[in-house]
Parts: C-alpha cells; structure tokens; sequence
C-alpha cells in the first residue's frame, strides 16, 4: 500500500510551494553592487557553510572563467584553518541565511584589516547584513526548518552578483532570471505527480547519493543535505567522478543515485555513470530536461540558472521518501533552524 500524500503537508511543504514567488521577490529587489573594483584583489574567496556552501559552486566556476583567482571555503575553515586568506587582498563572498550563525559571526570578527565583503543574506537586520561593504538581501521570507527556499533566492542572489562582478549585461542577466519563478511554479504545480510517482521509484531503497559536475554540484551537495535533513535517511552529495571513486562498490537494489545532465560538455558522462550504475545493480535516474520519469525532468531555462531548477526534483524525493518513513518532512528533533555552536 503506498503512503498518504496529503500526509507531506505541513510547514516544510508550505516552504517549497512558497519558491516561485520567493524567487520573484528577490528578483524584484535586486539592485547593481556598488564598484568593488574586483580587480584590484588578488582573491575572490566564497564562503558558506551547509546550504549556502554549495549554492557556491556556479559562481566559483563563473569567476574562474572570467579570469579571477576564487577559492571556496566553509566559513569556520576559512576563519580556524586558512585566516592568511583574510586581509586586503582579498574581497570575500559570504553567503549566510540568518546572517547571524556562529561561523559568520566569527567571521565577520576576525576579518583582518581592509577585507571587502559582500554579504548574501535572508536577514536584512543580521549583523552580516549591517557589516558588509555590500548586501545583497534575498526576500525568501521566514523559513520553517530546511533550507529550501532560500537556497533558491541565494542561487538567484549568486548569479546577480557573478554578473556584477564579471561585468555582464544586467538587462540579459535579469531576462534570464526572470524564467525562474514561473518555471518553478510550473514544476511544483504537479508536486503530489512528482511525490506519487516517486513512492513507487524509491520503494526499497535505503541510501540515497546525489552526483553532478560542474555547476550542479550545487544540486548534489544541497539533495545530500536535505534529504538527511528533511528524512533522516542516509544520504550524500558529490562529483558524479568522486562516485565512481569508493561508493560505486556500495552498488545495491537498496542504492538509488540521482545524476544530475548538467553543463552538454559533460553530459555524456553523467548519462555513462547511470547506465553504469544500473548495470552493476544499483538505481539510478537522470535529471534533465528531457528526462523520464517526470519528477526529474527539469524546466527548459537558461543554462546560467539551470542550479536554481535542479534544486527542485531534491525536494520532491525528500517529501516522498519522509511519507515513506511516516515522518513528518522537514521536522527537526536535534539541530535548530541558525546554528548557533561552531
């Protein structure tokens, strides 16, 4: 017998059919940043932890094609293991729901003399938000528990502040996020199609990884996360190249893998490590826009915000498979919404 649908509602849920207009209002209040004059560091260096780490893969990517020197680092890293990096020289990115968790309140302490910040948050009287040089406020709206929503505004956040930094066009760069919240909104408009289809793809299976490259490392890294989060099921998210590198000898029927197309350079790849997985014994299915079944078929958007709509198939597994478990989605019993211990 499949598990009650209706059974996924509640504040969590609430969160994810609240996105697409999350994503307009952020987009609504989006503004040019002042001239940081990039060029004049010798780093860009991205900082986050959980969620806001990850949404940090497209811009890391971005920067370096346009030439500057980026560094990814999580926040309490970057301030106990790497505080050579925090001086001058350097114009740091950090990406904080709350904008008051612990790490970024270390951080914003120990930042040497002359770092230029520009700080990503959801919080518009957090002290990040009072202490950056730049803000770039998300307009999400309060969050029950996981991050979903904001996560979404981040990317969009992200992608602002990539073009800002890389000179792009805003007028194209606002064109292109302006695709998001209706794609979103068509996509979750079929969430109890998705969530029914996904109690039968998932019955059986135990251990959930997420895989992607480049840019959809941002996906795979927040469905790993989420999924424990939202479920309590075992879960992780990796390059689609680190999975053949030790999990692959996992490969079970009790194995489900979520590979994400990503960027048409590596998409042959990424199709390869699903037929390789189901071939050695395991699941796996690929998300895409042309992909079946439907629950992993993304939105048709511009390849620049392709990270915000690969989040979406992520949330829908997490409510199916915490119906699955009897759990109420995105209910937490041991951590708190803003970490608070470092």
């Amino acid at each position: 017998m499949l598990p009650d649908i209706s059974t996924v509602k509640g504040p969590y849920f609430d969160d994810l059919l609240f996105q697409p207009r999350a994503l307009a209002d952020t987009l609504a209040n989006l503004r040019p940043l002042p001239d940081l004059h990039p060029g004049k560091y010798s780093r860009i260096v991205l900082t986050g932890m959980g969620g806001s780490f990850h949404a940090l893969h497209p811009l890391h990517l971005q920067l370096i094609e346009h030439g500057y020197t980026s560094l990814m680092a999580e926040t309490s890293e970057l301030v106990y293991s790497m505080p050579g990096l925090l001086d001058s020289r350097t114009l740091l990115v950090v990406v904080s729901q709350s904008g008051r968790s612990a790490e970024t309140l270390r951080l914003l302490d120990a930042r040497g003399r002359g770092v230029t910040t520009i700080g990503i948050t959801n919080t518009a009287d957090s002290p990040l938000a009072s202490r950056a040089d730049a803000t770039v406020l998300t307009h999400a709206g309060p969050e029950y528990s996981v991050s979903s929503k904001t996560v979404l505004a981040a990317l969009m956040a992200l992608t602002w502040v990539g073009d800002c930094l890389c000179g792009k066009d805003l007028a194209q760069t606002r064109s292109e996020l302006e695709q998001t919240a209706p794609a979103a909104a068509l996509y979750l408009r079929r969430w109890d199609h998705h969530v029914a289809i996904l109690f039968s793809v998932l019955q059986g299976a135990r251990h959930f990884f997420f895989a992607g490259r480049g840019a959809s490392l941002a996906a795979a890294g927040v469905g790993g996360l989420i999924v424990k989060e939202a479920t309590h099921a075992h879960s992780e998210g990796m390059s689609s190249a680190a999975f053949r590198h030790g999990p692959f000898e996992m490969l079970s029927p009790e194995v489900f893998v979520l590979v994400f197309g990503g960027d048409p350079a590596t998409a042959a790849l990424n199709e390869a490590l699903v037929e390789d997985i189901r071939n050695a014994g395991g699941r796996a299915c690929l998300a895409a826009t042309d992909s079946d079944p439907e629950p992993f078929r993304l939105p048709e958007v511009p390849s620049p915000v392709r990270p915000i709509v690969e989040m979406l198939p992520c949330q829908m597994m997490s409510l199916a498979l915490a119906a699955m478990a009897g759990r109420e989605p995105g209910k937490f019993e041991r951590i708190t919404k803003v970490t608070t211990t470092e």
